[in-house]
């Protein structure tokens, strides 16, 4: 049976132990500097998913039956009539690297295929060929933001090679219909115990047209116009260790007291001024937290078996006051539904997709490893509402789906797995009939490429599936083979 919510304010889940009720568990991710993925789907990998240029989706967690979930909705339908034989349409080469290189960061406009590089972000026609433009970069990218405003604009991290051991100090505003890094700006902190040294970050976003860096020494933000808006405080007992920007929302994860056992804060702020709108305290003891979705507010915790996602239990807070108000939890389960944020990081979830209109979540199930055939995993559907799942739609057979993001149209757009003999594959699901149709298959020349890329970000857009890895490494040893840095698939 479901757990009731905790009372408003209860901070939930407790301080770090195994849950020891039934389980609980949770878009949008994007380029990350690395990704750690759990040996699950037929060939050992399960990958997440990067969204799409204007179609990220957020995500909201309620407290649901850690059963199997009988009760819901009944399962859709099938079809593979008419799904497109995609074949691949273009490639970018893995550039020569003689060790790992971070290229974290994806994006499709309405004319490119933006890819980040080693030290440089690429722009490519939409069907791959030789690159349109290019933005040299300083130093190794070290985190791009998924997320990208009306006007084409987002943000990204890097190093300064200029100095002798270079880090993460250099934060950029890149225009990605241009092709131009419109500015670049280091933080620093103010304060009598201030250093004049540039600040290391380990993550940046936007939101509302504001870039906001965070990290172990703190934040910072600028508007799109270059002004600085804040800088850490040398001297507070608490710093933003990260932000997450929606739209015109932003949220910071504020972290207190002592860093062995901190007490954090998820914050909604006004963009322009950091004026706090909204706060919600996390339990004490939970040392990491991640913002999943801005609007509605969800967090994610590690605060028991993660299972390698890096995150344990789900938190739904309303942030309509002053003091944000827990709503319910929902949780992982110790692996049975299926989600990835990075383990310490504010920003960086997938793998879940929120249909806010319809107040419903839908995350995946875990891969079923002995199934020899039927369908090898679930899509489930919670509703926001009740937290009770509402329906199921049944995966496919040979991999796992993911969830991917919503189409234009309110239908749930989700990735099957490649296995090492047979390519991925693109499917639709109907959020109210939950009958789902295969809409691209990948070829099986591409089935290597898809199943051993353990950092990968993935973006459907146009017809066409994008494939991005978020490092440039050199061929495996094992193959010989060699991916390439991004890959185009479909019809034409």
């Amino acid at each position: 049976m479901s757990q009731p919510p905790p009372p408003p304010g209860s901070g939930y889940p407790p301080p770090v132990s195994p849950p020891t009720g039934p389980p609980m568990a949770p878009p949008p991710g994007g380029g990350r500097a690395s990704r750690r993925r759990r040996s699950k789907s037929p060939v050992g990998v399960v990958v997440g998913a990067a969204m799409a240029l204007a179609l990220v989706a957020g995500g909201v967690w309620l407290a649901v039956d850690g059963g199997s979930g009988d009760g819901g909705g009944g399962k859709g339908g099938d079809s593979a009539d008419g799904a497109v034989e995609a074949r691949v349409l273009g490639k970018v080469p893995m550039p020569e690297v003689d060790e790992m290189v971070n290229t974290p960061g994806m994006w499709v406009t309405d004319k490119n295929l933006v890819k980040a590089d080693v030290n440089k972000i690429v722009g490519y026609p939409l069907t791959g060929g030789a690159a349109s433009w290019e933005i040299p970069l300083d130093g190794e990218l070290c985190w791009s933001s998924p997320r990208v405003t009306e006007s084409g604009l987002t943000a990204v991290l890097f190093q300064d090679d200029s100095q002798d051991n270079p880090v993460c100090t250099q934060v950029g505003l890149v225009d990605l219909r241009k092709g131009k890094l419109v500015w670049t700006k280091q933080g620093r902190e103010t304060g009598e115990s201030a250093s004049d040294r540039p600040i290391m970050f380990d993550e940046v976003s936007i939101g509302d047209d504001t870039v906001a860096a965070g990290g172990i020494s703190g934040g910072a933000a600028w508007s799109v116009d270059g002004k600085p808006l804040w800088m850490p405080d040398s001297d507070a007992d608490c710093s933003d260790k990260g932000y997450v920007g929606d739209g015109a929302k932003l949220v910071a994860v504020r972290e207190c007291g002592d860093s062995g056992s901190p007490r954090l804060e998820v914050q909604t702020v006004d963009p322009r001024t950091r004026a706090v709108k909204s706060s919600y305290t996390v339990t004490p003891g939970i040392k990491y937290a991640h913002v999943v979705s801005t609007d509605p507010l969800v967090i994610g915790v590690n605060a028991g078996d993660s299972s390698g996602s890096g995150v344990s239990d789900f938190l739904a807070v309303d942030d309509s006051a002053k003091e944000g108000k827990l709503l319910s939890t929902f949780g992982m389960g110790g692996g049975k539904y299926q989600a990835d944020c990075d383990a310490t990081n504010v920003g960086g979830c997938s793998e879940i997709v929120v249909d806010k209109a319809a107040h419903a979540l839908y995350l995946a199930t875990d891969y079923r490893a002995g199934t020899a055939s039927g369908p090898s995993n679930e899509i489930v559907a919670i509703d926001l509402r009740t937290g009770k799942v509402t329906a199921k739609a049944d995966g496919a057979e040979g991999g796992p789906l993911v969830p991917v993001r919503l189409d234009e149209d309110g239908s749930l757009i989700a990735y099957q797995e490649a296995t090492l003999s047979q390519g991925g594959a693109v499917w639709r699901v109907d959020t109210t009939s939950y009958e789902k149709k295969k809409l691209m298959q990948n070829p099986e020349e591409t089935a290597f490429v898809e199943s051993v890329a353990l950092h990968r970000e993935l973006v459907y857009a146009g017809g066409r599936l994008y494939i991005g890895n978020t490092s440039a490494s050199k061929p495996s040893t094992d193959s010989g083979k060699k991916s390439p840095l991004a890959l185009v698939l479909g019809a034409k």
